[in-house]
């Protein structure tokens, strides 16, 4: 029994079957990269909007749709951080939506559809840690995308042309 009379709950090793929900929350979308020939590391964030978790025994059979808001960017430079919003990278006023959708679910990737800056792509996160409890889930997976294979091709050299993502995102039970 915890404080409040209830039981803990027991954490177990995948998520139940059923429908969850993205909570923005509790949740980030967090990147590296470098800038100045390479030289200079960049690190910050982008909010995750929200999305939907479907899972489904067995766990191939489950679903994944999530978004992100391309002008939540934040590098901790406010000069940086608009020209990336600008129409010479992201273009949020055109494409205000970072969107995945699952193609395949499994315990240790999920591979799927990024679309960003008006392209989509096939890309696989690798999940690293996965905490679940009887009506959530915590899941942190990582993914690297070369930003010129969605069209983002603005300052060659000086910003970096890779990103390391790393999105943690608690889902819970619908």
């Amino acid at each position: 029994m915890n404080a409040t009379g209830g039981t803990t709950p027991t954490p177990t090793q995948t998520p139940r079957p059923g429908r969850y929900t993205i909570d923005p929350d509790g949740s980030a979308l967090s990147f590296r990269t470098t800038h100045v020939f390479g030289l200079l590391p960049v690190r910050g964030t982008f909010a995750l909007r929200g999305g939907t978790v479907d899972v489904a025994d067995p766990l191939s059979g489950s679903r994944i749709g999530a978004e992100v808001d391309a002008a939540s960017f934040r590098s901790g430079n406010a000069q940086r951080d608009g020209a990336v919003r600008s129409a010479r990278f992201l273009d949020t006023g055109t494409h205000p939506l970072i969107t995945f959708v699952s193609a395949e679910v499994g315990a240790d990737a999920v591979s799927g559809t990024l679309t960003a800056h008006g392209v989509s792509r096939p890309v696989r996160l690798s999940v690293v840690r996965l905490d679940v409890l009887a009506d959530a889930f915590t899941v942190r997976a990582t993914l690297r995308v070369d930003r010129t294979e969605f069209g983002v091709t603005a300052s060659p050299g000086m910003a970096g042309r890779r990103l390391e993502l790393t999105v943690v995102a608690r889902c819970v039970r619908a």
